[in-house]
């Protein structure tokens, strides 16, 4: 099993804490979610309608001619491995881990490099694995350099593979308007910025004929019919993503703030989430976990990321910080 942020319920019963008296920090998660429409029983007693509608307000949105809805994005990332056969798979060490396991356990080889992608390791590598921005440490990989890297990958029939589920308050950096070109895969969610995790709708954006390999794999009825209601409705909202365009990046750069005013400077992050270094990583999460806030380890290098609370929270998280800090230096 690997470690996600959000795992709450576990966390919950592991420290003898209820549930409801938790501060979740731990998932990058817009606290701020879209919305949610009424919604008419029929689209429960119904199968789900066919796609259509979601699709055309994805390509509006994404600025793309080709794209899969799927369950998540995490639906199409473990599809993708199953594409290939047996190859030589190469991924940032510090990135979202089940990129890694999907290739690993569909039988490819996964070399992992620290903080530049080098050439030797390029020119041998048939598929090369990236988060833009980054999850967790928020870097932001230049468009002409992944279209270089994708040109070199595309000429000997290799693949690019960008997560982007963080850069829907950054869209003039994504890769989506050059999707469509053989051997580049973009993946997006409406887990993150929309706020909308439990949806279950991501969306793969791909070459015409590979979307349709997928497609066949995935199966029918992958959207429920309120999810493909309330994603169609957010994605063509433009007020609603300027207005949090807006205030994200306000909010995490508060979030930065409080974080330093502790000895916790950040090193990276996005406008939805912070990622903190730290020696004593494990033992500031369990600190804090006694003041019921629950943030997001990573064991190598030690670090936690921090996710932006709810409104009314932040004295809370303040708080916390104040406590588990004083506890860590004593």
């Amino acid at each position: 099993m690997l470690e996600h942020g959000g795992n709450l319920q576990q966390t919950a019963q592991q420290y003898g804490r209820p549930l409801a008296d938790w501060l979740d920090v731990s998932t990058g998660i817009n606290p701020q979610h879209y919305p949610i429409p009424a919604l008419t029983p029929a689209l429960f007693q119904r199968l789900p309608p066919v796609t259509d509608t979601l699709h055309a307000a994805a390509r509006a949105y994404y600025g793309c001619q080709h794209v899969l809805a799927c369950a998540g994005s995490q639906a199409a990332l473990q599809v993708l491995p199953t594409l290939r056969a047996p190859c030589s798979v190469a991924m940032p060490r510090t990135m979202y881990q089940e990129h890694a396991h999907a290739w690993q356990r569909a039988g490819h080889h996964v070399q992992f490099f620290d903080q530049m992608l080098d050439d030797h390791l390029l020119k041998n590598t048939d598929v090369l694995l990236l988060c833009n921005p980054n999850n967790p440490t928020g870097q932001l990989y230049p468009t002409n350099t992944l279209l270089g890297w994708h040109a070199q990958l595309a000429a000997r029939g290799g693949w690019l593979v960008v997560d982007e589920a963080f850069m829907d308050t950054t869209p003039a950096h994504s890769l989506a308007s050059h999707s469509g070109q053989a051997g580049l895969w973009v993946l997006r969610s409406l887990g993150k910025f929309f706020g909308l995790a439990g949806l279950r709708v991501g969306f793969l954006l791909g070459e015409p004929q590979a979307l349709t390999q997928v497609e066949s794999l995935l199966g029918p009825w992958t959207i429920t019919g309120p999810s493909q209601l309330i994603a169609s409705q957010a994605l063509a909202d433009h007020d609603w993503q300027q207005q949090m365009r807006a205030q994200l990046p306000l909010q995490s750069g508060q979030l930065a703030q409080l974080l330093s005013q502790h000895g916790l400077t950040p090193t990276g992050g996005t406008d939805l989430f912070q990622y903190v270094l730290h020696p004593a990583s494990h033992a500031l999460q369990q600190a804090l976990a006694k003041e019921g806030v629950w943030t997001r380890y990573f064991a190598s290098p030690q670090a936690l990321r921090f996710g932006l609370p709810p409104a009314n929270d932040w004295p809370r998280l303040a708080q916390a910080l104040r406590q588990a800090t004083h506890h860590l230096n004593h």
